[in-house]
């Protein structure tokens, strides 16, 4: 089943290139937001996922903060 992704980052995030990496690894298809250089995704990212950091994935409805492996391998059903 495909799952919508939408990847929030920022320069300089080392948790972001880590999720980045994972995502790429796993061949998982995402689009990227760069919140310094895109205020409407600045927004959406703090008032409608509640989330004042990245990285911050959004896969379909599924707000995940930060770099959680564990819950990465579980939404994507990959084993760890």
């Amino acid at each position: 089943m495909v799952k919508t992704v939408e990847f929030y980052t920022q320069p300089n995030c080392p948790p972001c290139t880590m999720v980045e990496q994972f995502l790429d690894a796993h061949q998982i298809e995402y689009t990227t937001y760069d919140i310094t250089e895109d205020n409407d995704a600045k927004n959406r990212l703090m008032f409608e996922y509640d989330s004042f950091s990245t990285p911050t994935l959004v896969v379909d409805t599924i707000v995940i903060t930060g770099y959680n492996i564990e819950k990465l391998e579980k939404i994507f059903g990959i084993q760890g």
